[in-house]
């Protein structure tokens, strides 16, 4: 008997200085790049270079959000500094987006689940 395990193709994208009004559509154009461009991918944001976010980098990262969700995709952040969380704790955004204190949490989370897609559920 042969055992295939699937993993889902992880895609970490770090963007860097400020995602505002100026970068917000290209900076969504590359996240709903990465969501569509293979059927089994996951989208591994590090914001740890990011020093501000503001109303349009925020409604860039819930539209991909959204796509992930629609797609069946896996969708995460880490390192989120701490001014930053405060935006994700203020509009309640902590609850539905799933936050990792760093990328190496991630994937220690990715490795200690059974089912990997757990993770991204």
């Amino acid at each position: 008997m042969q055992s295939v395990l699937s993993y889902p193709k992880i895609i970490v994208i770090s963007p860097q200085g400020t995602l505002n009004s100026a970068n917000a559509l290209e900076f969504e154009r590359d996240l709903i790049k990465a969501l569509t461009q293979d059927q089994n991918t996951v989208l591994l944001i590090n914001l740890e270079q990011v020093e501000s976010l503001d109303n349009a980098g925020l409604m860039a990262l819930v539209s991909a959000l959204k796509l992930a969700q629609k797609l069946e995709r896996g969708f995460s952040l880490c390192s989120v500094n701490p001014s930053i969380q405060i935006i994700f704790e203020l509009t309640q955004l902590d609850r539905v987006l799933q936050i990792f204190a760093n990328q190496a949490a991630f994937e220690a989370a990715c490795l200690s689940v059974g089912d990997i897609h757990r993770v991204y559920a």
